[in-house]
């Protein structure tokens, strides 16, 4: 079942073809399709040390050339920075056999994608992404500001955003609740210089190894940012203990790790709705993230004032 309207074909024989006309070098290699949650890119294995990504959705060819060509830049900035491995680009393919877009090559990476509860009550875990945002945030941004209006900028410009989830949630999720909380996350100042984040630090995006963090995957979304972005990692992947140890060893403030949290939410309410039948491992992705920031203290609190829920 396609996940988007505007979804591409993608086979293992078109990623095969494509390889073989393109890079006769690696012609000879397996191309095997992965099945991974993710909704941006098919991925192929390519023999046993590279993956072939082929942007899913349609768009204008030179407008996703110059995208990945971006993304490439931002990879290879993050693995300066990155405290375990993290994919590096390879090449750059054409469109070709029906495929419309350009594609790349990538090295691939050993380990295993993260789940969200998987190793929640971690705290060697946590200590590992205390150690990943604390290399990230050191990594120079070289004069550089965000730029766009998604997640790491203004809060304020996810309303109309939220007001289509809350909508579309209607019957899925606590809805009052959500929109109280909703109500307080936006007003929470964003006081804090950029510093340079992942962007978007899912479980999917990480790899681990034994309990511990081996991998980062998709960085090219590497860029400056509010730096409560990446604490999104700890209420898609942590319990509340270890939530609160990586908030003590990073050492966040309220504004600072409640807007971690804002971000979160902004996440998981698309997730839930948008992907419920197309991708149900992200549908349960954002199911879980809520009910994390539901559950918290403090947060429970104020969504429980809302009338909806009295």
């Amino acid at each position: 079942m396609a996940m988007h309207d505007d979804e591409l074909h993608i086979d293992e024989q078109i990623a095969r073809r494509l390889m073989i006309d393109q890079f006769p070098e690696w012609g000879l290699e397996c191309v095997r399709r992965i099945k991974t949650d993710g909704t941006v890119n098919a991925i192929f294995r390519v023999g046993a040390g590279l993956t072939a990504r082929f942007p899913l959705r349609s768009a204008d060819p030179t407008v996703v050339r110059d995208e990945l060509a971006r993304e490439a830049t931002a990879m290879r900035e993050l693995a300066a920075y990155c405290p375990v491995a993290t994919p590096t680009p390879v090449a750059m393919g054409d469109p070709g056999h029906g495929y419309p877009l350009p594609w790349t090559v990538q090295t691939w990476l050993p380990g295993a994608v993260a789940a969200p509860h998987d190793l929640a009550h971690s705290e060697v875990f946590a200590h590992d992404l205390v150690n990943l945002l604390r290399a990230l945030r050191a990594a120079d941004t070289k004069g550089r500001h965000f730029a766009g209006s998604g997640r790491g900028g203004d809060l304020h410009d996810s309303d109309a955003w939220m007001e289509i989830c809350f909508r579309e949630s209607d019957g899925l999720l606590p809805v009052d609740r959500l929109r109280a909380l909703w109500a307080e996350f936006r007003s929470l100042p964003n006081v804090f210089p950029e510093v340079m984040t992942h962007g978007d630090l899912i479980p999917g995006n990480l790899l681990v190894e034994n309990g511990r963090l081996v991998g980062v995957l998709d960085g090219g979304g590497f860029a400056p940012a509010d730096p409560s972005l990446d604490l999104v990692a700890a209420w898609h992947m942590l319990d509340g203990e270890r939530r609160s140890d990586l908030r003590s060893e990073l050492g966040c403030g309220d504004v600072e790790w409640w807007r971690g949290a804002a971000w979160a939410f902004q996440q998981a309410m698309g997730l839930v709705w948008y992907y419920r039948e197309a991708n149900p491992g992200m549908s349960a992705l954002g199911q879980t993230t809520l009910a994390r920031i539901l559950n918290d203290p403090v947060l429970s609190a104020i969504s429980s004032t809302s009338p909806g829920t009295r």
